[in-house]
């Protein structure tokens, strides 16, 4: 495998995930940053409760593409892909 099918693309995903995950972290942070502005945003519960949608949801686009990846590019076999596929969706709730 090089770069995979989709050139390692899928990982971008992931960088989502964890930007969205320091978002819900951070949201009633009120100390500031670096140029004076709040660290957190003060989202309503309602609105972090579907950031935190987004997140599940994100993380199986993830595993998703790349199960599809190795499947493409040669590294699992279709016996494996649903293996893995099983296996790693589980895992997210």
């Amino acid at each position: 495998m090089s770069g995979g099918y989709f050139m390692y693309d899928q990982y971008r995903i992931d960088d989502i995930c964890c930007e969205i995950d320091e978002i819900i972290k951070n949201n009633s942070n009120y100390s500031l940053d670096d140029w004076g502005d709040p660290i957190g945003r003060g989202y309503s519960e309602e609105t972090i409760a579907k950031f935190k949608e987004a997140v599940t949801i994100l993380k199986k686009a993830s595993v998703a593409a790349q199960r599809i990846d190795w499947l493409l590019s040669g590294d699992d076999g279709e016996d494996s892909f649903h293996e893995r596929w099983d296996e790693e969706m589980g895992k997210i709730s």
